[in-house]
């Protein structure tokens, strides 16, 4: 399989993997493109999924055919198990056990091991652990395709069907980072551990920027569409606005516009004191906004009510005067240039901005083959095809992770010889030190914005790491931006503010950087290079520090689009995520839910520090760890994100009209009024024979199944025909809304993660910091039998650890004052927490 040398950092790692379908799989691929050794275990007739993106997520895999109900293939998937480092699968709680791998007893006999599940549910959720879990019906359980999205509420399109797989794409990444986070603390402690992650509660935390609640929001961060639904709420009104006349809802800073080429160019640049100024200034309309009295204040972190102006530029969301003024006009320029030559000026002007695309020009496009976001992989089934790229890469070894092993179909014996050849060395437990968390003593620098790269960092707060944010001494973002998203990714860090730029702000940047162990961020390679943190810079600063990046655009190869800066935003629309969504050119729409990809790239990034440590701790080289919103792409379109000669049509489920995939797989509403989601296959249709009033069901031609089910499905309500269908071992879900969810499944914070609260745990902090109270999900979705997860501290106010991390660094009183005192180093940004 692998060459006889490799640096990529999971070299000599071995894994073996009963996964099915994608999330147990993915997993594994992760693994193997960071470098480690994969044998894949099927069912004698092959993957119980039967798909071409199979070849992607086989890929670097020896395939192994084992019947696990046969004593032979028993004896052989435990012995390729006593030769693993790492187990992965992805069964119902405890099936696996029940056929003979057991988890619990293999770690008493090889307490090094390391082994992951992830079932559909919780292994402790006793209400759902033994449900039918497949994705779509995780999804509906977890409220994804209810109130998806401002857009969709107000379209009436409710609940709304994305064929996207968040819940395994979020999962396979939460899933490979905690297996590797163990891994790296198995070389410093001797010991393995057994994790958990449940696909509901990876979809839960990757949506956590949705399902948080705030008490009593000042009126300034309420969209405009928020307001329209509150309105129509209010008055009784119906929920039907028309894709036309929503768009003058959005802001004129985030929307899409019709070019020359008959293209949709998206811009997404509110929020940030610069890009909007930029977008006037490139489209020739900042002059004029100006003359007409639009104007940037100074300070928008003040009360809003002590401003000049009603608004400022930069800052979102905009009242509608000043949004109806600004898209008006921008509207007219844009159709004067095609959206290709709108990319390129808004991509060297710095302002982030894409034109729409569909996902088969995607997989097609000159850059994401030139930088290695594509890739071509000969497979033996279907020959030269086209696959997404490494997710994660080591800027050392990422070149090697573009030539990617084609899958390939070896017998019992090949594979085992494969995985005795390489030799596990780790730490004896006695000699090894001891550990609270998988990064107790870790100490982290974050110095990113926005969401995915701070959301990478307060992911390894969980596990034991000290978190430090420093974030400039005057702001560059607006509140909405800072504050808010802050709530969710500021959680278990300290905060300090200081211009890196300045004397004292770079002697403190400097000071930090000597003092930590990972370093976090988001800036272009240009900036990184002049804060000496590129590798010859750090080196000299602190040569034991790994540095990672997380970035929108690039690949493992520079490219043209390398050095975009642009949002999660903008990678639906480059990768065709929101044409699918939307169904059509010229109406497509953002994928409803707030950090779609930012949060998956987050735990991406906190992959890549997991292997730079273990790479770090068992050869002793520094790496680089790189991830990009891009690459995440690949992994969350992994279903349809191929390409090959005699390939099918891009015909995965399309637009708002659709609601599922079949007749057998799609919403039905009921008598109660409540969607259900079916979620069944052609397999299943003898199981419908055991339900009652579906009994003559399977006889039904199939162009009459979907209105027999809608007519059926309207005579009862809901729940009860919930029971009849899983009486019959059927898979079915009714479609949940995450604020149900919340109420259902709340407590008091009380200083634990929510690990043992089953699929679903929220917090309410009537005590947050922020003055409001603030109910967020728990940091649950990663449950180790060894490792200790720990609960979050709410974030703190921005510059609140100011003066004590400073103190820590050996500054005198005096020295802080004084820095202080030139503006330089800061304590605060605002008066307020929440700027009202």
């Amino acid at each position: 399989m692998r060459k006889s040398f490799s640096n990529l950092p999971l070299t000599g790692v071995k894994v073996v993997d009963f996964g099915q379908y994608i999330a147990g799989p993915a997993v594994a691929m992760l693994l193997g493109d960071l470098g480690a050794t994969v044998v894949h275990i099927d069912p004698p007739d092959g993957p119980m999924w039967d798909s071409p993106a199979n070849a992607a997520l086989m890929r670097n895999k020896l395939i192994v055919n084992l019947d696990l109900k046969s004593e032979d293939g028993l004896a052989k998937a435990r012995a390729l198990c006593s030769e693993a480092d790492i187990i992965v699968e992805n069964f119902r709680p405890g099936k696996l056990a029940k056929l003979g791998i057991d988890f619990a007893a293999m770690r008493e006999e090889r307490p090094e091991l390391i082994t992951i599940s992830i079932p559909g549910f919780a292994s402790n959720d006793e209400l759902r652990r033994e449900l039918r879990a497949f994705e779509s019906v995780v999804a509906a359980s977890s409220g994804v395709f209810t109130d998806m999205g401002l857009n969709r509420v107000l379209m009436g399109v409710n609940p709304s069907f994305s064929p996207l797989p968040l819940s395994s794409s979020y999962a396979s990444q939460i899933a490979a980072s905690a297996t590797v986070l163990a891994l790296q603390s198995r070389q410093l402690t001797g010991l393995g551990d057994q994790i958990e992650v449940p696909l509901a509660a990876a979809v839960m935390e990757g949506l956590c920027y949705n399902s948080i609640h705030v008490s009593d929001v000042p009126k300034r961060y309420l969209t405009q569409r928020e307001i329209e639904i509150e309105r129509r709420r209010i008055e009784g009104l119906p929920m039907n606005v028309s894709y036309e006349d929503l768009q003058e809802l959005l802001d004129p800073f985030f929307r899409s516009y019709m070019c020359k080429d008959g293209r949709m160019f998206y811009v997404v640049c509110p929020s940030h004191k610069n890009h909007a100024r930029r977008c006037l200034e490139v489209l020739g309309l900042y002059e004029e906004m100006v003359e007409e009295g639009l104007q940037e204040e100074d300070d928008t972190y003040k009360p809003q009510a002590e401003w000049e102006t009603d608004t400022s530029l930069g800052v979102y969301p905009m009242p509608k005067f000043w949004a109806d003024k600004i898209a008006a006009r921008m509207k007219e320029v844009f159709m004067t240039r095609t959206s290709h030559e709108w990319k390129r000026m808004f991509g060297r002007a710095g302002i982030p901005g894409a034109p729409q695309r569909w996902l088969q020009e995607w997989i097609n496009d000159e850059y994401a083959e030139a930088s290695g976001l594509m890739i071509d992989v000969w497979d033996p089934e279907y020959g030269e095809m086209t696959q997404p790229g490494p997710v994660v890469w080591m800027e050392e070894s990422g070149e090697e992770a573009l030539t990617p092993e084609p899958r390939r179909w070896v017998e019992f014996d090949e594979a085992l010889k494969v995985l005795r050849k390489l030799r596990t060395d780790i730490p004896d437990p006695e000699d090894g030190i001891e550990q609270e968390g998988w990064l107790s003593g870790v100490r982290v620098l974050d110095m990113c914005n926005v969401i995915a790269g701070p959301h990478s960092a307060s992911y390894l707060a969980r596990f034991g790491a000290e978190v430090i944010k420093l974030d400039p001494a005057v702001p560059l973002y607006d509140s909405w931006n800072t504050v808010m998203y802050g709530m969710s990714q500021g959680r278990g860090k300290r905060s300090i503010l200081a211009d890196v730029k300045s004397e004292h702000g770079r002697k403190v940047f400097e000071d930090l950087v000597k003092t930590v162990d990972v370093i976090f961020w988001n800036a272009p390679d240009s900036q990184i290079k002049r804060m000496g943190l590129d590798e010859a810079g750090l080196r000299k600063l602190n040569p034991e520090a790994i540095f990672c990046k997380l970035d929108c655009f690039s690949g493992v190869r520079r490219g043209v689009r390398s050095d975009y800066i642009g949002y999660d935003d903008l990678v639906q629309a480059t990768t065709g995520i929101m044409l699918r969504f939307g169904g059509a050119m010229d109406r497509p729409e953002e994928h409803a839910h707030v950090g779609t990809i930012d949060v998956m790239c987050g735990f991406g990034g906190a992959l890549a520090v997991a292997a730079a440590l273990y790479q770090k701790n068992r050869f002793g080289r520094i790496g680089r760890g790189r991830t990009s919103l891009s690459a995440n792409s690949g992994l969350l379109q992994i279903p349809f994100a191929y390409d090959y000669r005699g390939r099918g049509l891009f015909d995965e489920p399309t637009g708002p009209e659709v609601n599922g995939y079949d007749a057998l797989s799609r919403f039905y509403s009921t008598a109660s009024g409540i969607y259900i989601l079916l979620s069944a296959y052609e397999a299943d249709l003898p199981r419908f024979r055991n339900v009652e009033g579906l009994e003559e069901f399977p006889d039904v031609p199939e162009e009459d199944r979907a209105a027999f089910l809608a007519g059926a499905f309207q005579s009862l309500p809901a729940t009860e025909w919930i029971d009849r269908l899983r009486a019959a071992d059927l898979a079915c879900a009714i479609c949940q809304n995450i604020e149900a969810l919340r109420a259902e499944n709340l407590q008091e914070a009380d200083g634990t993660p929510g690990t043992d609260r089953g699929s679903y745990s929220f917090s309410l902090y009537t005590d947050h910091p922020s003055g409001h109270d603030v109910t967020q999900l728990d940091p649950y979705a990663v449950r180790p039998a060894r490792g200790r997860v720990f609960a979050l501290s709410p974030t703190e106010k921005f510059g609140t650890s100011t003066r004590d991390i400073l103190n820590e660094l050996g500054y005198s009183v005096s020295a802080v004052e004084r820095m202080l005192k030139s503006g330089q180093v800061s304590e605060s940004w605002s008066a307020e927490y929440l700027p009202s």
